[in-house]
């Protein structure tokens, strides 16, 4: 009896410890720190940035350097402001060009980079403006059914009364 629960005891250690490195591994991951060591953040202004989220991945050449840590309303200009945490040893140029693009069809959406030939790179917290926003697929399936593909968005037109004449 006493080698059975000495056996039991050790199983339920192993267990145990196998319970504390996955929940471990699941914070780290969730907090998207497995990424990389050591980052920076960047900020890139959109457009339209619908469907990317924090968390998703930062991909440059189809490799994930990063992870956006947020998306917000810029009050000042109606623009969605993106900020995203890039590994400290990818070193992006000044003329970088920031995209988001979608994993397939209609799959998730990430933050494409194109890194630039500029030799000068972006300091920490930079503000990437040369930007393209996310492409509306519901609005140009919508536009290609009913055969304005080729239209531009109508707007309302103000006519000033006529004089009338005596």
């Amino acid at each position: 009896m006493k080698q059975q629960s000495k056996l039991e005891l050790i199983v339920g250690v192993f267990v145990l410890a196998g319970l504390v490195a996955v929940a471990y591994l699941a914070l780290r991951i969730g907090a998207g720190s497995l990424v990389g060591g050591d980052t920076y953040t960047l900020q890139a202004r959109f457009t339209n940035s619908g469907g990317l989220n924090p968390g998703s991945n930062v991909i440059i050449a189809g490799v994930p350097v990063g992870r956006v840590d947020s998306v917000k309303l810029n009050p000042a200009d109606y623009s969605s402001l993106v900020h995203f945490s890039v590994r400290k040893d990818v070193q992006l140029p000044v003329d970088t060009i920031a995209s988001i693009r979608t994993t397939g069809l209609i799959g998730d959406k990430f933050l494409a980079l194109a890194p630039g030939g500029e030799s000068e790179f972006l300091p920490a917290d930079a503000l990437i403006t040369d930007t393209e926003s996310t492409v509306d697929l519901e609005s140009l399936i919508s536009r290609f059914a009913f055969g304005n593909v080729n239209d531009k968005p109508k707007t309302s037109e103000v006519s000033a009364p006529a004089a009338s004449q005596p």
